[in-house]
């Protein structure tokens, strides 16, 4: 394979690492990872818990 091809092959999986570690959300009030973002009453972003119904923005 072309030396572009690994290299871009290997920015998207740093890419894809990084955005998964970032975007992980856990509950503060049980510490679950099943987090849902929710829009809220005025367009804003919420969050849920699924685990335990806990909501927070």
């Amino acid at each position: 394979m072309p030396a572009s091809i690994l290299e871009e092959d290997g920015h998207l999986l740093e890419a894809a690492s990084t955005r998964d570690t970032v975007t992980r959300l856990s509950c503060p009030s049980c510490g679950s990872l099943h987090v849902a973002q929710v829009l809220g009453d005025n367009g804003g972003i919420s969050y849920v818990c699924t685990a335990c119904g806990h909501s927070w923005s």
